[in-house]
């Protein structure tokens, strides 16, 4: 376990738009900051930049709503075509009530609108989706870097979800490369001799919400490098962070 970490928000980037190339610009970014990735470098970088990038993006001018979604945002004051956006994004529905769309996306994340967010976006008129395969888009991240720069590093790519029962949001991940997204401590022992059964971390997800730190939602600091947390290797994916459906008590 490190005893210091650092969280380092990379400043500097333009306006992303489809087809740009992050990696590059990310690179840029980090060299007109004086600031060059080393091994063991884990770069937190934004689901709406990726988005951007993958042309993810929906003109609502485009969209009919169906008359589900119209229903829903005559009760609640929404947009029927956003609305719409969101539900063809469900797999399943899970909770629709108080204005709020809770669902499960075809990732298998259960989170509000699908991930569906209109915020930080040139045009009013457009809502952006999350990548189709994030765990792919931060694979070819990785990669891309790692090419560039000669070293080793792990990518994560967020996004601010709710969560049940607590107020606010937290920044989570939602696709990762390099890293394993967990710390299974089952069967070692605490400070009292008693053995761990239970305690597995969500490093991936703690990694994130770190960089949200830095990041911030009006400072347009999309990537954010953490240095100095000694990661275990790994070429797994964002699955394992994802409770089966048999071990879900609330599902």
């Amino acid at each position: 376990m490190a005893s210091r970490i650092e969280v380092l928000g990379v400043r500097g980037l333009p306006e992303i738009r489809p087809g740009d190339d992050i990696a590059r610009m990310l690179l840029d970014a980090c060299a007109r900051e004086s600031l060059a990735l080393i091994d063991g470098d884990i770069l937190v970088v934004t689901q709406k930049i990726v988005s951007k990038s993958e042309g993810r993006l929906v003109a609502l001018a485009e969209v009919e709503p169906s008359a589900l979604a119209r229903r829903y945002a005559e009760s609640f004051a929404k947009d029927p075509r956003e609305v719409d956006v969101v539900l063809r994004e469900a797999r399943r529905i899970v909770r629709m009530d108080h204005g709020v769309l809770i669902t499960e996306t075809a990732h298998g994340f259960v989170c509000a609108n699908s991930g569906v967010d209109a915020s930080n976006l040139e045009s009013r008129e457009q809502v952006a989706l999350l990548p189709i395969d994030p765990d792919r888009s931060a694979a070819e991240l990785r990669r891309r870097l790692e090419e560039a720069t000669g070293t080793r590093v792990a990518v994560v790519i967020s996004d601010t979800f709710g969560r049940p029962w607590r107020e606010g949001a937290t920044n989570v991940a939602i696709g990762i490369s390099g890293l394993a997204p967990m710390a299974d401590h089952r069967g070692r022992f605490d400070s009292a001799g008693r053995a761990l059964v239970t305690t597995v971390l969500a490093v991936a997800d703690e990694l994130a919400a770190a960089a949200e730190l830095v990041m911030g939602k009006l400072e347009r600091v999309p990537v954010a490098i953490i240095r100095g947390y000694a990661f275990t290797p790994a070429e797994a994916g964002i699955q394992e962070l994802l409770r089966k459906r048999e071990n879900d008590l609330f599902r």
